[in-house]
């Protein structure tokens, strides 16, 4: 309480809820489990032998024993196969691929959102500038998982025997390097991440932290050129991570399209959802977004539509509700994934000769099986610019109003807390026994207090500022890349 303060106990209460209320109640099961989602069940050999017009071979166990391993049933592709929906209940969920990761990566960040959400009323009504902010810990948290996970689905790709996943994750891992070192080389006047002014603020503060330590001969070992040579190399990696994202969401959204044929209202919004990441990258492309709209040409004179000052919140809540939007047209994408399995069977008639019933069964099932995969590949892109841009505004103190702000340069130090001293007198042993306890527990908060004072006066509001404001950006242009590279292949490559 006294490091800091009401804001460590709603985050150590949200952190308990979460783990309470799971077995019970979880938005990431609700998601998919609250009956507006039908999947495909796939037919038994009966019904195929049924349509087929052809009677179930009965074989007993002897019969087996004698021809050796039985030839699997076979059926015309042709027959007029239809298959049953039902809705996705809970049990369903317990046999879908990696369903706990995403339980729990949905809910921590439904978690991480409401914590958030105190945390910006609690700064709004106390003046807290000298408390850690929880509610940027969370976003931040919220992206490193986000990441985690994304590396578990490809290391099941470079787990696969076919090797196709690997090359394509590889391939755009590269593509996006090359992206990315041209991308670091334009300058801010075109690109107003911050970036430049960010590392520079970092390296003047690391220096300064050094010799207030006592290193008075201390520098850095690192170039500028480094530093981005690394940042190149992190941007391969999410590019990479990117990829199938992407090249799915292209997919999920064509057939979501098609699928809401006659409701012409749904479908400007999906392609508002699908064009939403390349506003998001318009709105840090300067000549385009802040200058345009300072300066905007009207006939012999210009208008200012909105002020310089005010274009950094206007860009938050553009990111905020453009991400918003996506998240509300999730179950669209997610039912036009499962139509997959109705899409493959109506294409399986238009074709000639047999097919294993075994292979139509595993079809169908596969469809449904990798729905928690499908909807993690949907969602995290969008949790990534989401909490990267709330963790832009909390750390780079930008306000959710039209107040103009400085600046940010080096947070001040802040002031430590002291141990009250210890009045000599005659203590009982339990008096001194708890009096040494609380001395401890005085000594370990002003520790700590020392601790954040220095990350706070290293990582300055500055270098915040541009490493979220180019990260924000960066996952934007991948998944740009990646879904137009999808839309490409699924509308040309895959009907040639």
């Amino acid at each position: 309480m006294a490091l800091m303060g009401i804001q460590l106990v709603v985050s150590l209460l949200a952190a308990s809820i979460m783990q309470r209320m799971a077995p019970h109640y979880s938005f990431a099961r609700w998601l998919l489990c609250n009956g507006s989602l039908f999947r495909f069940k796939h037919p038994s050999e009966g019904e195929l032998c049924a349509l087929a017009g052809k009677q179930m071979p009965k074989q007993n166990r002897r019969d087996r024993r004698q021809n050796g391993e039985s030839k699997p049933l076979t059926v015309p592709k042709d027959i007029d196969l239809h298959l049953d929906k039902a809705p996705v209940n809970a049990m369903d969920a317990l046999v879908l691929r990696f369903f706990l990761e995403y339980q729990w990566l949905v809910d921590f960040a439904v978690y991480a959102a409401g914590v958030f959400l105190f945390t910006e009323c609690y700064y709004s009504v106390v003046d807290a500038s000298k408390e850690v902010n929880i509610g940027a810990i969370w976003c931040v948290l919220t992206v490193l998982f986000s990441l985690k996970t994304l590396h578990t689905l490809m290391s099941h790709y470079f787990r696969s025997e076919e090797g196709g996943e690997r090359s394509v994750c590889l391939a755009f891992g590269f593509l996006f390097l090359l992206v990315a070192m041209l991308v670091l080389v334009v300058r801010e006047d075109y690109l107003e991440f911050g970036l430049e002014s960010g590392f520079s603020n970092l390296f003047d503060n690391l220096e300064n932290f050094a010799k207030q330590q006592g290193y008075a001969y201390w520098s850095i070992p690192v170039t500028k050129l480094t530093v981005k040579l690394g940042l190149a190399a992190l941007c391969a990696y999410i590019g990479a991570l990117m990829a199938f994202p992407g090249l799915r969401l292209a997919q999920t959204h064509l057939d979501a399209v098609q699928m809401n044929s006659d409701r012409p209202l749904i479908q400007i919004l999906l392609h508002m959802s699908f064009l939403s990441p390349v506003i998001v990258l318009v709105l840090w492309v300067k000549p385009m977004a802040r200058d345009f709209l300072a300066n905007a040409p009207m006939g012999k004179t210009s208008v200012t539509l909105v002020p310089s000052a005010v274009f950094d919140s206007m860009r938050l809540w553009i990111i905020v509700v453009l991400c918003v939007l996506r998240l509300a047209l999730t179950r669209y994408h997610m039912q036009a994934y499962l139509n997959l399995a109705q899409k493959w069977v109506e294409q399986m008639k238009k074709e000639a000769g047999r097919i294993a019933a075994i292979d139509i069964q595993r079809k169908v099932t596969r469809v449904f099986c990798y729905l928690t995969v499908v909807t993690l590949q949907y969602l995290i892109p969008i949790l990534l610019i989401l909490f990267s841009t709330l963790a832009l505004k909390a750390l780079g103190d930008f306000s959710w109003g039209t107040s103009a702000e400085d600046t940010p340069g080096v947070t001040p130090a802040l002031v430590m807390p002291t141990v009250a001293p210890v009045l000599p007198g005659s203590l009982d042993e339990d008096e001194e026994g708890m009096e040494d306890m609380e001395e401890d527990v005085q000594a370990t908060v002003a520790r700590l207090s020392e601790t954040f004072t220095a990350l706070r006066s290293v990582l300055t509001p500055l270098f915040f500022r541009g490493f979220f404001a180019f990260l924000t950006w960066w996952v934007a242009a991948c998944q740009v890349v990646s879904s137009l590279f999808g839309i490409y292949f699924h509308q040309y490559l895959m009907h040639n």
